[in-house]
Order: structure tokens, then sequence, then C-alpha cells
């Protein structure tokens, strides 16, 4: 990575790297890895772990008296893969990954599959060069928003899908594997799912995940749905 890139990502990042060569290795897709160069797979391992102890330590500073399950369910949602791409697409690392021209030419880097490893990577090299403390700067610069954003502990997109659904004498909502496709090693999963009458698709890089994309896909269809029939008309004040 040239000079003037790394310090354009380094301003980005709000971090300067004793070694270089994290850096790079944090943005580089396993689709470009080699002559030297190794993926980033490794590193997102690392920063998937270290994200997770963060988080937990900011939630117990900041919900002191929330119990274990509570805690737990913040955490899945703020370590989730749609929290993470968000993440990524704000600080522009679409355009910062080293991926091959043939999987550039797929969109892999809109993947937020892709997006997320690319984040839980930076914060694995982030910390084997400088420790816990620029992840906890960066996590809670980045994260604030996703962190505040509700007052309730939130409950998983099944989960909430599923209960909408009963309460509405609907049914139980029923997934299908529309499609998947690459790799062993980076499948993609596209899965349907629906509610009555009204379909979603969500796609990630297990069927779990694209099960709750799906889900969350829904819920917020749903729930525009009902708040536009809510709204008064012109002549239903």
């Amino acid at each position: 990575m040239a000079e003037e890139a790394r310090a354009a990502v380094e301003q980005i990042l709000g971090y300067r790297f004793a070694n270089p060569r994290l850096l790079q290795e944090a943005l580089t897709h396993r689709s470009a890895a080699g002559a030297g160069q190794g993926s980033n797979e490794r590193l997102e391992f690392l920063g998937d772990r270290v994200l997770g102890l963060t988080i937990s330590v900011w939630l117990t500073e900041h919900y002191p008296r929330e119990q274990e399950g509570a805690l737990g369910r913040r955490l899945a949602q703020l370590v989730s893969q749609p929290v993470l791409a968000e993440v990524a697409e704000r600080l522009g690392l679409p355009a910062l990954l080293s991926v091959a021209p043939g999987e550039a030419r797929a969109g892999v880097r809109r993947r937020a599959s892709v997006l997320a490893d690319a984040v839980e990577a930076l914060l694995g090299a982030m910390f084997l060069d400088g420790g816990l403390d620029p992840v906890q700067h960066f996590v809670r610069a980045n994260f604030a928003s996703a962190m505040l954003a509700a007052a309730e502990p939130p409950k998983d997109a099944k989960t909430g899908l599923q209960e909408w659904g009963q309460a509405r004498g609907l049914g139980l909502p029923a997934y299908d594997i529309v499609s998947r496709d690459g790799p062993s090693h980076e499948p993609h999963f596209v899965i349907s799912v629906r509610l009555g009458e009204t379909e979603a698709r969500g796609e990630a890089g297990s069927r779990r995940a694209a099960e709750q994309e799906a889900a969350q896909a829904l819920l917020d269809q749903l729930r525009r749905a009902t708040d536009g029939k809510a709204k008064p008309g012109p002549n239903n004040k």
C-alpha cells in the first residue's frame, strides 16, 4: 500500500499503524491474496473476538442494571452483519478493499458479509498493532448510534417476526432457500420468508444470518405498511 493511500486510510480510521503490513492485510480479500500478501481471514477471526470483548465491556458500563440475557441480546445485535456492514459503508471501506478483478466485477466489495469481515479484520489488526485502546476508541466512535438506538434490549428478527404473525393470526413465517452459491469457504445464501401474503428476501454468508436478514426485511415492510394504514388521509382527520 502506497504511503499516501495508507495515510488516507489511517485518517479515516483515526489510528496510525506502527506496522503498515497489518493494515494492508486487513484490507485484502482472499481473492486478492498471494505473492507474499495474506488475506484478512486470520485478522477477521481475531477481530471478531476483540469486538465481542470491547462491546461487552461497553455494555456493562452503559447498562449497569441489565442482566445477562438483555446484555446478550444487545451484544448480538451490535456485532451483527448488518451493523458491521453499515459501519463499513459509512467509513468508505468498499473502495479501500483489495479484491481480485473478477470478484470486483461481481460486486464482492458491496457484499455485507465481506464488509463485516473487513471491519473485524481491521479491529484485529489494530489490536495486534496497538492493543485494546485503539480498538475501544474506534468502536465507541463508530458504533455509538447503533448502541444507543434501542431503549429496550432488541429481539432477534426471527423472533420478532414470529410474534408479529402470531399476534395477528397469520401463523408462522415460512423460510425457503432461494439460492446458495460461492465456494465452500465463502458461501452466499439467499433466503425468502413469507408471512401471510407478504414476502421478503435476505442474503448473507450463512443460512442463519440470511434468515435473520430476510426476517428483518419483512418486519420492516410490514411495519411500514401498518404505519401507512394508520396515518389519517386528507379527508379522514
